[in-house]
């Protein structure tokens, strides 16, 4: 998707979002992509910070999923399978961002020997991070299938009908994955204590 210049005066037109070879398509305003992006982005942050368990890689994976949507000229039948797709890439960016940030942890720790405990700033501050963390670490133990609609329940705010469709599962299939979740979760930190 491109702007569209006004070859002659080298000025923007009415911009809009013009995807390549788009001779009868709709075409997208920036109105639309700016609403989109205003509606997605938190949705997108919670799901991302949840995974990637940082907040700058939650924006940076983010922004790099609308660039996408820009430079993939992705053309949506409505706003709402637009958001489905967004929240598809996120999630796998975020998973993969994970993924590599434990194997470059994993290769400090043994490269340099670091303790990885956490420094005591606080009471509160201890006790919060530590229960922030037992929830993480509970949550990495869960199935990926039984983790992924829990933060998207949980995390992102979405409803079933919601979760199903960015899925691409069931609605039923989504009560019995968060129901299941929840489950696992609490006798994971039960068996914690």
């Amino acid at each position: 998707m491109f702007l569209s210049i006004d070859e002659n005066e080298n000025q923007l037109e009415d911009p809009k979002l013009i995807p390549p070879g788009n001779t009868g398509g709709k075409e997208i305003s920036m109105g639309e992509f700016r609403k989109l992006y205003d509606t997605v982005f938190p949705i997108l942050y919670r799901v991302a910070y949840r995974i990637a368990s940082s907040e700058e890689a939650a924006e940076d994976l983010c922004q790099e999923a609308f660039f996408r949507l820009v430079e993939k000229n992705m053309v949506f039948p409505n706003p709402e399978e637009a958001k489905y797709w967004l929240i598809r890439v996120v999630k796998n960016a975020a998973l993969n961002y994970a993924k590599r940030k434990d194997r470059e942890r994993k290769v400090y720790q043994k490269a340099f020997r670091e303790d990885s405990r956490v420094e005591e700033t606080g009471e509160n501050t201890l006790l919060k991070k530590e229960t922030q963390e037992e929830i993480q670490q509970a949550l990495e133990k869960l199935p990926e299938n039984l983790r992924m609609v829990l933060i998207l329940k949980e995390y992102a705010d979405l409803n079933y009908k919601e979760i199903g469709r960015a899925l691409g599962i069931s609605e039923g299939n989504v009560k019995v994955r968060v129901f299941r979740a929840r489950e696992r979760l609490a006798g994971l930190l039960k068996d914690g204590e």
